[in-house]
């Protein structure tokens, strides 16, 4: 099988970025050939404004590009993962012009929400959901402008009346039934979704003796990093947190923090297996963590925000523990259960790394690609 992958990166490195690098060499590794269709947000600098807001909507180098690459390479299939800005979706519509269907990972919710986390003031909003996107353009949920969401907003309205996901994709992928739920609200057709999680490839860590509370990932709001370093200070529970980000300096005065900046991936994993628990606290519908299922590969127990797509991913009291999102307290109140019940998390972490052998592995997800790619194929471009 011959797949196009198109991705635009982003500027600071982030999960996203990891899983069409890890897809990729899945791929490639099975047999297939790959071609990467590659754009970047460290291009953006160099742009004019004018230039920038054109490319947004639709940007006509990217569609040129994608039907050249489409007459070179011939692929069976196109995937696209992130299209904002430097592509948009005028590659899908290139891609099927071209003659060459098209599957769609939705990692975020951009394409129904300016801000792509459907997150106000650290709280769940679905405002735009469905409707038209003027509370997020005049509400600035873009980066805090009110110009640029004006343009994330336009893009959206654009691409709905032109009916892009509707005539334009044969397949979305999305990572749990609530990001599936979301979208279908939003109008998107039903039948077309899948949902296929995120995978890691790797051994069954040795049953050894385990120690000290792990967190890893980017420092910043949504992430719930804050409600983290309150529950350390108040249960006296110390953790150790693996990343960077804008709420760098603001944690390395929390007391019950140590932080070790970001670190070769192999170096988090080795943590992860020597770990008792590691702590997610999202305060947004992240599609699915992978240093959730990184830790469950390594049988590490999570204690994560009881948000739905996390819910979808660790049982609590079975293969972790949950707390409601932003509460510090509750948080605290499982960091002290942990360290009191070592024996407890044990047995939590050897059934994280079965639920992970049973859904996270690279077969599996190999398996669930070539049957999306397939189903794509077999219905072949969609046409007007």
């Amino acid at each position: 099988m011959k797949i196009l992958v198109a991705h635009n990166a982003y500027q600071q490195r982030g999960g996203e970025d990891s899983v069409v690098d890890d897809e990729v060499a899945l791929l490639r590794a099975r047999g297939a050939e790959v071609e990467l269709f590659h754009a970047s947000n460290d291009d953006i600098g160099g742009m004019g404004r004018l230039d920038l807001l054109g490319r947004t909507l639709w940007s006509h180098p990217a569609a040129t590009e994608m039907r050249r690459l489409c007459e070179r390479f011939r692929p069976d299939v196109v995937h696209v993962h992130n299209s904002f800005p430097l592509l948009s979706p005028s590659i899908h519509w290139a891609a099927q012009e071209a003659g060459v269907p098209v599957v769609q990972t939705l990692h975020n919710f951009r394409l129904v929400c300016p801000q792509a986390m459907l997150l106000r003031e650290g709280q769940v909003c679905e405002d735009c959901v469905g409707r038209v996107p003027w509370r997020g353009a005049v509400r600035g949920c873009y980066r805090g402008s009110v110009a640029q969401s004006s343009v994330l907003a336009g893009m959206l309205m654009l691409h709905r009346a032109k009916g892009t996901w509707q005539r334009r994709v044969n397949r979305f992928i999305v990572l749990n039934e609530a990001y599936r739920s979301r979208f279908v609200a939003a109008g998107f057709p039903a039948e077309r979704f899948v949902v296929k999680q995120n995978f890691v490839d790797l051994p069954e860590p040795r049953d050894t003796s385990r120690a000290g509370v792990l967190a890893v990932g980017r420092l910043s709001e949504e992430k719930g990093w804050p409600t983290i370093a309150q529950a350390s200070a108040l249960s006296g529970v110390p953790i150790d947190v693996v990343g960077r980000g804008p709420l760098e300096e603001v944690l390395r005065a929390s007391a019950g923090l140590i932080l070790h900046g970001a670190l070769p991936l192999q170096e988090v994993y080795a943590r992860m297996c020597t770990a008792s628990a590691q702590v997610v606290a999202s305060v947004w519908l992240e599609g699915g963590p992978r240093t959730l299922i990184e830790g469950m590969a390594c049988g590490l127990p999570a204690i994560c925000s009881a948000m739905e797509p996390m819910m979808e991913i660790v049982q609590d009291g079975v293969t972790g523990l949950a707390f409601p999102p932003g509460d510090a307290q509750a948080l605290a109140q499982r960091l002290t259960w942990a360290q009191e019940h070592p024996e407890a998390m044990l047995t939590m972490g050897r059934a994280a790394r079965r639920v992970y052998e049973a859904r996270y592995t690279a077969d599996r997800n190999h398996a669930q690609l070539m049957s999306i790619y397939q189903s794509a194929i077999e219905e072949g471009p969609r046409r007007d």
